[in-house]
């Protein structure tokens, strides 16, 4: 039986990334925020594609040790990040729909090869709060 969620597939390093809001003193803390910020997209999906969905947070280098929540199941890569994440879109290939949010060519690449369609880091990860004028 297949699943008929949407296999939503998150870079947690890239998308962690994309906000310079100092992940980088504790980066297993920022994939923690991270992946707790998207438990609501389980059950309400992505912009161009509705829930529920499920979401697969990908975790490497200092991340790894972060647990999965209800809603989010975390995957520690055990060497490259990407290539876990090929390795899952690749699995999903022809079997259900995969998107993947990432900003990373290469791996938009890789993963659109294998039918995923990809999304930027902003679809998951509100913006940072203006400091003012």
């Amino acid at each position: 039986m297949t699943d008929e969620r949407a296999l939503v597939i998150i870079d947690a390093a890239n998308v962690v990334g994309s906000v310079p809001d100092g992940w980088w003193r504790d980066r297993r803390g920022a994939a923690e925020r991270l992946r707790d910020s998207l438990v609501p997209y389980a059950a309400q999906g992505l912009p161009g594609e509705s829930g529920p969905v499920e979401l697969v947070l990908v975790v490497e280098g200092a991340a790894r040790g972060v647990a999965s929540v209800p809603g989010v199941r975390v995957e520690a890569a055990p060497g490259s990040g990407d290539d876990l994440i090929a390795e899952l879109a690749a699995t999903a290939h022809g079997v259900r729909t995969c998107v993947v949010v990432t900003a990373d060519r290469g791996l938009r690449q890789r993963v659109e090869a294998y039918g995923a369609r990809c999304t930027g880091p902003r679809t998951v990860r509100p913006l940072p709060p203006s400091r003012g004028v």
